[in-house]
């Protein structure tokens, strides 16, 4: 050979070139199967909650999806996705929150916000378009929502039977970070975060397991429970809401008797977990009853209110927002201070044309789901977009009790958003 390349059957052989074809081989999976290494990075956003450093590896996630699928994207010559309708606001969004981060001088955790809820949904939204085009990737999405759905429920009744060994990560349990550490929160380290998860994934299996002629029907029958372990009352609300509207929303007799009957169960199972032992009774009560926390946020909305009505166009900076609002609640034995409320959030963050540009967002992202003329779609996408008006309206109910913030519940969404949107511009 003396270092000189050989060849059998037209394949070269020589060291170098097989050395290199190994070193290119992760480029060639990553181009021939994008829709796994999107899914890797949501389940690398599930597993990075705010309070949580794991040497940034999301962002590495991210930034690799990105590069790959627009290198993909270039080497099929894909016309790169933009929805006025939506692109633009989210754009505004994203213009507003930099502008407002650059006032001050450069904070971490102000720019890991920007990016979470702003830059990293609207870059998912247009890389969705591009990856769940074909039907093979859209199943890849399904069987990545019951993966999650069955992990999110066994960490919350593991949870709530006190299994806690069971319990993975670990850093679930650790009570010096995040908070609802009573409660099953799961890897966000949020109660909310962890139902609205629940919520959204439970109907998308459901929905997708329907359309196929299969039933997940163990983890909806569990499901209750799970929701029930999180012991948030708005989460148990929008639950019980959205499993009565799913059974109306997707017009099948069978589903709607399904849907009665889960609704039952999770009465049946409150019930029970209610008169089988004194400390879940006594839970369950505490959390029905508890007016504490309601007093205090009540106290937080009006403090906020006030400082929205002193700027109510220009908002206040990444800084001095935190500190104002502690200055106006002074007598409460509180760490730290925070708008548990998406929509006030806005209006302290940007003003009005905050919440302005994200109401103009979420009108335009309703409108996705309307009927579509495509032939080609899948039984899953046409279920999907009778039940999107569900997904938008717990997403929209929570976030008057949470500041969402959480990369995987929003890039759900928003992923979600992509594959209608993908389907409705290949029926143009």
């Amino acid at each position: 050979m003396n270092g000189r390349a050989t060849t059998r059957n037209g394949i070269v052989t020589a060291p170098a070139w097989f050395a290199a074809g190994l070193v290119l081989r992760p480029l060639h999976l990553a181009l021939c199967f994008p829709s796994i290494l999107y899914l890797g990075t949501l389940a690398v956003f599930l597993f990075r909650p705010p309070d949580v450093n794991f040497y940034y590896l999301d962002r590495v996630a991210f930034c690799g999806v990105t590069f790959f699928v627009g290198l993909r994207a270039l080497a099929c010559r894909e016309e790169s996705p933009f929805v006025a309708s939506i692109s633009w606001p989210m754009l505004g969004l994203i213009g507003l929150a930099v502008v407002r981060a650059s006032r001050e001088p450069f904070d971490l955790q102000t720019w890991s916000l920007v990016a979470s809820k702003f830059i990293v949904p609207f870059t998912l939204f247009h890389v969705a378009i591009l990856v769940f085009r074909a039907v093979d990737a859209q199943a890849h999405f399904e069987i990545f929502v019951v993966i999650v759905l069955a992990y999110l429920i066994f960490t919350a009744v593991a949870f709530l039977v006190g299994a806690r060994t069971l319990i993975f990560p670990s850093f679930i349990l650790d009570e010096s970070l995040g908070i609802h550490v009573d409660r099953a929160r799961g890897p966000f380290l949020q109660a909310v975060a962890n139902g609205v998860s629940l919520n959204i994934l439970g109907l998308l299996a459901v929905v997708f397991s329907w359309s196929r002629g299969r039933v997940v029907l163990l983890l909806w029958l569990v499901l209750p429970l799970a929701v029930l372990a999180t012991m948030t009352r708005a989460v148990w609300i929008s639950f019980a809401f959205s499993v009565i509207a799913l059974g109306f929303r997707i017009g099948e007799r069978h589903l709607r008797r399904l849907c009665l009957a889960f609704v039952c169960v999770g009465l049946l199972i409150s019930l029970l977990a209610g008169l089988t032992g004194d400390s879940m009774k006594n839970a369950l009560v505490d959390r029905a009853e508890e007016r504490g926390p309601v007093d205090v946020r009540l106290s937080v909305y009006v403090a906020g209110w006030a400082m929205i009505q002193e700027r109510p166009i220009t908002g206040w900076t990444a800084g001095g927002m935190y500190e104002e609002l502690a200055r106006r609640m002074e007598g409460y034995h509180v760490s730290a201070f925070y708008i548990h409320n998406t929509y006030l959030s806005l209006l302290i963050e940007f003003g009005i044309p905050g919440l302005l540009l994200y109401g103009i967002l979420f009108f335009n992202l309703f409108r996705l789901g309307r009927a579509s003329t495509n032939a080609s779609d899948s039984p899953s996408v046409l279920a999907l977009r009778k039940i999107w008006p569900i997904l938008l309206c717990v997403y929209l109910f929570n976030a008057f009790f949470v500041d969402m913030a959480y990369q995987f519940v929003i890039g759900l969404l928003f992923t979600v958003a992509g594959i209608l949107q993908a389907s409705k511009e290949s029926a143009a």
